[in-house]
């Protein structure tokens, strides 16, 4: 709940004031911000889009190429990533660190690789071991990735 708060209150000396729609859809869609609440929520806008298209490559790849569903994950989870990079630094997180572009891009891309172990390994589990149709189990896999990447990405890179 404190999520919802953070966006939909300021604090005063008074107490918490309750905000504009102006302000919240200014904050939520446009404002530069370090506010986790508004990255969080951006990163799931963000995230999807990434998702759509990981998930839209991962079918074309398996379906009309012929690739094996991991090897197809493999490749269109690193699209997704590189994406993620590019709306990240846009989008959602203000604040740079303390990196260069080139090292910034390289931790992204630790993070996205420790983020395609988990995501190979949840996939072979739900199919394989489960025996889920590998694109739902690419749904379940996604929930449990976005928050190690989500919160990696937030308190390793853009600190």
């Amino acid at each position: 709940m404190n999520f919802l708060k953070d966006i939909l209150f300021d604090k005063t000396d008074k107490g918490l004031r309750l905000r504009s729609i102006k302000d919240i859809l200014y904050d939520i869609l446009i404002s530069k911000t370090d506010r986790t609440s508004i990255q969080f929520f951006r990163g799931i806008f963000v995230g999807g889009v990434c998702v759509l298209s990981d998930m839209f490559l991962l079918y074309l790849l398996v379906e009309l190429s012929g690739f094996h569903y991991l090897i197809a994950n493999a490749i269109a989870f690193i699209a997704g990533t590189v994406l993620n990079y590019i709306l990240s630094i846009i989008w959602i997180f203000t604040s740079r660190g303390d990196y260069s572009r080139n090292k910034e891009f390289i931790i992204f891309l630790i993070i996205g690789a420790v983020g395609l172990a988990l995501n190979s390994l949840f996939m072979w589990i739900f199919t394989d071991g489960f025996e889920i149709y590998y694109m739902t189990s690419k749904i379940i896999t996604v929930i449990i990735v976005y928050l190690w990447n989500f919160f990696s990405r937030k308190y390793i890179l853009f600190k």
